[in-house]
């Protein structure tokens, strides 16, 4: 299970690091966006890699229940994101290529800490 843990938690950097550059772009964020969307999009993207690495530290014997837990904030977390990318969109803030290439790396995230928490409960 190492490796799955593992290589969900990479992916969340990674979509943490593309949230950023994407965001960060004042030309497709503009200065109305900064403090609403953007910072929102930005600390749930950082939230989703935290939680991960959190749950990948916290011991499975003892503290199931609460790695679970844990591993679930994450996959809520995903869920306002790709609501926060769909909104980007509709406000046309992104292009439908950008959004469905930032669509799928939430949902890449998501479906691997489902598939973690889902071995974690067995």
């Amino acid at each position: 299970m190492v490796d799955k843990e593992l290589k969900v938690i990479v992916k969340a950097k990674e979509l943490m690091k593309h949230t950023y550059v994407l965001t960060s772009n004042a030309n497709r964020y503009p200065k109305k966006f900064r403090h609403s969307l953007v910072d929102r999009m930005q600390i749930v993207s950082m939230d989703i890699y935290e939680l991960l690495l959190e749950s990948n530290r916290i011991n499975n014997k003892t503290e199931r229940y609460f790695r679970c837990e844990t591993i679930t904030k994450a996959i809520m977390n995903c869920d306002k994101l790709q609501t926060y990318i769909e909104l980007s969109m509709e406000l046309k803030l992104l292009n439908p290529k950008s959004a469905e290439y930032w669509s799928k790396m939430v949902s890449d995230v998501k479906f691997m800490s489902i598939a973690w928490r889902t071995a974690e409960k067995k």
